[in-house]
């Protein structure tokens, strides 16, 4: 029976491929991938002439039910624009389908930039917890790091540089001023990482650009983080018991992690 075959292709560098992955390309019947451009230069670049069809986020229900018939009359290849397919990629459903279909589903190994940020990141690699892509809006990717706050593993993010600064500004304020590394344009011509703390990254990074991955320190064990919506709530039982704003919020910071600046502005935001 034909096979689904997920074949990891370069983050950024060409030489990255591996070369199970250029003979596996060159032998299947069709490659689906998630950016037919991207994937059309590195098939042009190894000289590989296998026919290619577009398998993206908004056509990924249409083409389903072709791929699954394609398959039926030979292997297929699943590729992303970069990196491992399904890793916050498109990918999954189709992947699910295959196997519920009985369709072997063979993973071709290769890059991932979450793997190489963590490896290269100077922060503990025993444990690491994937986040994806952090949320667009300020809200939802708060409450998203808020889930993260007791996470002691190290934890791995996506972002794009045009929400760079807003999302360091929301790890300063949600998970406090914590060790991360940012790292930039991986295995490509500008890559860059940065160490240091995330105030220190914000002033760093003042118009970033490329792609960016952030690897951030987990909470240390025992500091006592807890969601900033129980942290809103002591606060303002605190005062209702007569406590001082001053009092309550230099009272929870000794518990939470967070500054009393960082404290008192959420009770800003809440009261």
């Amino acid at each position: 029976m034909p096979s689904l075959y997920v074949v990891g292709t370069p983050i950024g560098n060409l030489e990255d491929i591996s070369l199970r992955a250029i003979r596996v390309l060159k032998e299947v019947s069709l490659i689906a991938s998630e950016d037919t451009r991207t994937t059309r230069c590195l098939l042009t670049h190894f000289g590989i002439r296998t026919p290619l069809i577009s398998y993206f986020e908004h056509n990924k229900s249409a083409k389903l039910d072709h791929l699954l018939q394609a398959l039926e009359g030979g292997d297929v290849a699943l590729v992303s624009e970069a990196g491992m397919p399904g890793i916050s990629d498109p990918g999954y459903e189709l992947v699910v389908a295959a196997q519920r279909l009985g369709f072997s589903v063979i993973p071709v190994p290769g890059p991932s930039a979450a793997v190489t940020a963590v490896a290269v990141s100077g922060l503990p690699t025993d444990r690491f917890h994937y986040l994806g892509f952090l949320p667009r809006r300020g809200n939802a990717r708060r409450k998203f790091l808020e889930d993260a706050l007791g996470q002691t593993a190290t934890l791995v993010a996506y972002e794009a540089p045009h929400r760079l600064n807003e999302a360091l500004r929301d790890i300063i304020s949600v998970l406090g001023n914590r060790r991360l590394a940012v790292c930039r344009e991986l295995t490509k011509i500008h890559e860059e990482v940065f160490r240091g703390t995330a105030t220190e990254a914000l002033s760093y990074f003042s118009a970033p650009r490329g792609e960016f991955t952030l690897v951030i320190a987990g909470a240390e064990p025992g500091t006592g983080y807890v969601p900033h919506t129980q942290l809103s709530a002591k606060i303002k039982e605190l005062i209702g018991a007569g406590r001082s704003v001053k009092d309550a919020v230099t009272e929870i910071a000794a518990v939470s992690g967070l500054s009393r600046k960082d404290l008192y502005r959420l009770w800003l935001e809440t009261k």
